[in-house]
């Protein structure tokens, strides 16, 4: 079944909400007739179920455009496996666009704010639409272009194509964001309405003049890697209708036996969705759908295990959701520790160990038979992820946001909020984490993943012909056996760079020194003599490393895209660069009451922004086109109040502004504070902000979830 022909899918309960999103487009309809339209796509890179297409088609004449500045991501640049993805991709969108009777215009920008406005006023359109996202940048970037656009007279739109529920709309009982995933995700499963039914696709799209608003080529790959991408086509198909073949292939297939097969590293076990995802090739509103009419059709003939796939998988789209709402309600996520300790925990700032780590050279059989299947393929298994994710985190001690740059710069469904919500999980800092004190052994996990050595024969072809016994545990095996498999230690394959003991060891005293800091901060905020540990800004930095090869360092010639040089990120480096500033600095604490403002179809990035000098200077090294100043313009200051709330389609949508007095201490809640204790969830939306006290969370929630249910939540099944 291919996605121009996939019937929209319900379970019950569906009708209302799916009458709720057509009511709202069609309201648009009614209010824009006969006009002229821009379709801005992003990160929904789909014909089908795209609520921000689907809106421009019912006003009139659409003119679909999609802009490529990925400058303006600052550090986190897409690395090449995800350039080819998206060219690939939008090929596919602009020739299904086209069939339906208009071009994808593309264009090439340095700010797309300011594009978006060009093409506006060239194609003399009425209304922009396009669906939301949730990261800082695209807050305030969309924030700006509503009020510039606004102001102008044009109508502005946007609409949820991302998630199941849009952030706001889940909270606890006391209307509060949830803190941890458990509770979050039941809610999502409870909630009184159903996720809205996937939409059909356009039957014709009315194209608008597009004679003056010409298509950039947009260039995302040189010569140099045009090789390594073409042996991606041979695994991997990207474009929307691929990706409804896909999840059609998965939910009729392999997802009846998930639970039992999931965790084999040696196979493909898993949906391979993420990339389709992260990219919006289909929605998540019809992968919910589809996998919940599965679980009705099991539940009704009994099947117990399908039921149980099911619901494991529901998870891993849970954590995925997750990510969203926790980048949306802790905007610093993808740099900061939720939890107020780790911010002193003593990282081990070694460039040599990161080196071995990339390279799958450190000696743990699995740990490099991962690390190398990342660099050969742009994938890992869910399971290898954890497992070279916590191996890094636990064993070397390397700083977690290293770890998560070098997974966005590889993987082909690098995905910021997901891997902030993976390397936080494993690093410990989040509530619901895992224990920080816990070593996963690499040996023991080769054992449950690879029991019987073939993930890591295929990865590790210098330990191919080493007998499953000593397969994930080489270092012990009898000297005799090493020469009958040719493996000479220390020569062709690596000794352990740390002895897992040895890691335990320093891993304790670590955390003794991380409680004794934290101590003596809490102490020095308490006393009132000073202030300058309680904020996690005043932490000395952690530069990430200089950008180093895989095994040499050699200088390249710079790309030139549309005849601009700029600099290219290859799959296997780190950029040299500082430890990321927060773009959105909020130095108050947020909070949210009830009010009302003029209707708008989107959340409000903060109305106050404070910029320190030092921000004013990563900011413009990282985003030049996002001036401070142009920043705060933009955004309507209204310090008297502490919180507003804006209607969206009916509904209201927080707001966020800062209230007119805080304290770092702030930073810090009581201890018999009602909304941080047993039940784990934060009193007070303005606490969604802040950094939790370790120390206030009940021993249920520092409770891990044990190795079996854990994943990487980009790595989607």
């Amino acid at each position: 079944m291919t996605g121009g022909s996939s019937p929209a899918v319900a379970v019950h309960g569906q009708q209302s909400s799916s009458s709720r999103s057509s009511s709202n487009i069609s309201n648009i309809s009614s209010s824009t007739s006969s006009s002229r339209s821009i379709v801005w796509f992003r990160r929904d890179l789909r014909v089908e179920d795209n609520p921000a297409l689907a809106a421009g088609v019912r006003s009139g004449d659409v003119v679909a455009v999609f802009i490529w500045a990925p400058e303006e991501e600052g550090p986190f640049y897409p690395g090449r496996v995800s350039r080819w993805w998206l060219s690939q991709s939008l090929h596919h969108l602009d020739s299904s666009l086209r069939s339906l009777g208009t071009p994808l215009i593309t264009k090439r920008s340095f700010d797309t704010a300011s594009t978006l406005i060009d093409i506006v006023h060239s194609t003399g359109a009425s209304n922009l639409f396009f669906n939301h996202l949730y990261d800082p940048l695209s807050l305030v970037r969309d924030h700006r272009l509503k009020e510039s656009l606004s102001a102008q007279g044009v109508t502005v739109r946007s609409f949820n194509a991302d998630l199941l529920y849009e952030p706001w709309e889940v909270n606890d009982e006391n209307q509060c964001p949830f803190t941890t995933f458990a509770p979050f995700w039941n809610k999502c499963l409870s909630m009184p309405y159903d996720p809205a039914a996937p939409l059909l696709p356009p039957k014709r799209i009315s194209s608008g003049d597009v004679s003056k608003c010409p298509s950039d080529t947009l260039v995302f790959e040189d010569e140099l890697e045009k090789a390594s991408n073409a042996l991606l086509a041979r695994a991997w198909s990207p474009g929307w209708r691929n990706a409804d073949k896909a999840l059609m292939a998965f939910v009729n297939g392999p997802l009846i036996e998930y639970s039992v097969n999931r965790k084999k590293a040696d196979s493909a076990t898993t949906s391979l969705l993420s990339p389709h995802l992260h990219f919006g090739e289909v929605s998540v509103r019809k992968v919910f759908h589809l996998v919940r009419m599965k679980q009705l059709v099991w539940s009704n003939e009994g099947n117990k295990a399908g039921e149980e796939s099911v619901n494991l998988f529901l998870k891993s789209i849970g954590l995925r959701e997750y990510s969203r709402y926790l980048s949306f309600n802790h905007p610093c996520s993808h740099e900061r520790p939720l939890l107020t300790h780790l911010r002193f925990f003593p990282w081990v700032v070694d460039e040599n160990y990161f080196k071995s780590w990339r390279q799958g050279r450190t000696g743990y059989p699995l740990v490099d038979a991962g690390m190398r299947e990342l660099w050969a393929t742009g994938w890992l298994h869910d399971r290898i992820r954890v497992v070279v994710s916590s191996f890094f985190v636990k064993v070397l001690q390397l700083p977690w946001r290293w770890g998560m740059k070098y997974f966005w710069d590889t993987l082909l469904d690098a995905d910021l909020e997901s891997d902030a919500l993976g390397w936080q999980y494993i690093s410990g800092t989040l509530p619901d984490g895992r224990d920080f004190d816990r070593i996963d052994n690499p040996q023991f996990e080769g054992y449950k993943f690879d029991p019987n050595g073939e993930y890591v024969r295929r990865w590790l072809p210098e330990l191919a012909r080493l007998p499953t016994e000593w397969i994930h545990h080489p270092w012990n095996a009898p000297e005799s056996v090493l020469q009958a498999a040719g493996i000479e230690l220390g020569s062709n394959y690596p000794l352990p760079i740390v002895e897992i003991s040895a890691a335990k060891t320093r891993l304790q005293e670590a955390l003794a020194e991380m409680w004794q800091l934290e101590a003596a901060s809490r102490a020095v905020m308490e006393n009132g003599t000073e202030e300058g540990l309680g904020d996690s800004s005043d932490v000395p930095p952690i530069d990430f490393p200089q950008e180093t090869d895989m095994e040499i360092d050699r200088e390249r010639e710079l790309p030139r895209i549309n005849n601009t040089a700029v600099r290219r990120h290859a799959d296997q480096m780190v950029p040299s660069m500082t430890t990321i500033s927060s773009l959105i600095r909020v130095e108050e604490e947020v909070s949210v009451g009830a009010g009302n403002v003029a209707e708008d179809s989107r959340p409000e990035v903060p109305s106050n922004i404070n910029f320190e000098a030092d921000t004013h200077r990563e900011v413009a090294q990282a985003l030049p086109q996002f001036n401070p100043d142009i920043l705060r313009n933009a955004l309507h200051s209204t310090a008297e109040s502490a919180s507003t709330w804006t209607e969206r389609d009916g509904g209201l949508v927080p707001v966020w502004s800062p209230p007119p007095t805080s304290s770092r201490s702030e930073h810090y809640p009581d201890d018999d504070d009602p909304g941080i204790g047993n039940s784990g969830y934060l009193q007070r939306h303005s606490q969604s902000h802040q950094m939790l006290n370790w120390r206030q969370l009940s021993p249920s929630m520092r409770r891990s979830w044990e190795m079996e249910s854990t994943v990487q939540p980009n790595a989607i099944g």
